[in-house]
Parts: structure tokens; sequence; C-alpha cells
């Protein structure tokens, strides 16, 4: 069991949504929540780290990409029940604008794959709910979008 798994308390996760030349940077998370899953890259915060540092380690720990973070563009909560009824992890979740800097994708971390995606191909992967929310909400992908089934 891993030391997110069932919290006395919330946990704060940061991503970022970094584009570049029409390609949004995503991974498939290696790790649960969301295991397997193709999401915005992130992590949890540090302790006395601002969301923008959190996010510009975070990405750089999952992808091998620099980047400059900037505001907060979307939030949300994440939870996930086990069997018995008892909250499993539960994030606060908050995904921030990002400039892309420099650096050669690779995964790395807690991502079994990172890459630069097309509005078009993520019609074919698996994606959380959270992130096709986020994705609609800036106009990445379209409101009724036919994606592949996902879970949150």
């Amino acid at each position: 069991m891993s030391h997110r798994e069932y919290p006395d308390h919330p946990r704060v996760g940061v991503g970022a949504v970094v584009l570049r030349e029409g390609r949004l940077l995503l991974v498939r998370r290696g790790a649960a929540p969301a295991q397997g899953l193709w999401a915005i890259p992130g992590g949890g915060l540090r302790l006395g780290e601002t969301l923008q540092a959190g996010a510009e380690r975070e990405i750089l720990e999952e992808t091998g990409i620099i980047i400059r973070a900037g505001a907060p563009l979307f939030t949300c909560d994440s939870f996930e029940k086990d069997g018995a009824g008892r909250i499993r992890f539960h994030y606060v979740i908050v995904d921030v604008a990002a400039d892309y800097v420099s650096g050669d994708v690779k995964e790395a971390d807690d991502a079994l794959e990172a890459r630069w995606v097309s509005p078009a191909e993520i019609r074919e992967l698996p994606v959380t709910k959270t992130t096709l929310k986020l994705l609609q909400q800036i106009g990445f992908i379209s409101p009724v979008f036919p994606g592949k089934e996902v879970m949150s």
C-alpha cells in the first residue's frame, strides 16, 4: 500500500497544461489512482512549495520537459473508494497553465508513457474523466467528445 492510500485528509495534487505546436503534453499513469489512463502530468504538492514550483518540478520529473508554470486553469476533487466504501484516495487537484521551455519528452517517475497528443489522437486514448472535462473547458477538444470510456 502506497503512503498516498487511505489518507486522513485530502492531499493537493498539481498538474500543468502544456501546449506546443497544437499538441498537449499527456502521460499514461503508472500508479493508482487512474493507473494506465492518460492524464495531465503532475503529482503531489510538497509542503512549502507553490503551485507553480510544484508543477514545474512534477512535469520535469515525469516527462523531462522544462516548463514555466502560470496561473491556475482548472480545479477538481478526485476521490476513489475501495470495495468497502472507504476513501482510498482523495485529492484536490489544481492544474495550471504552462509554457514549454525546453526538453525532449521521455517518461520517468510515475509515468508509463509521455507524449505530445493532438486533439484527434485523444479519441484513441483512454483518458481520465477529469482530463476530458479540463480539455473541453479550455477548448482543446469539443464538448461532445466520442472518446474511449474512462474512469475518474
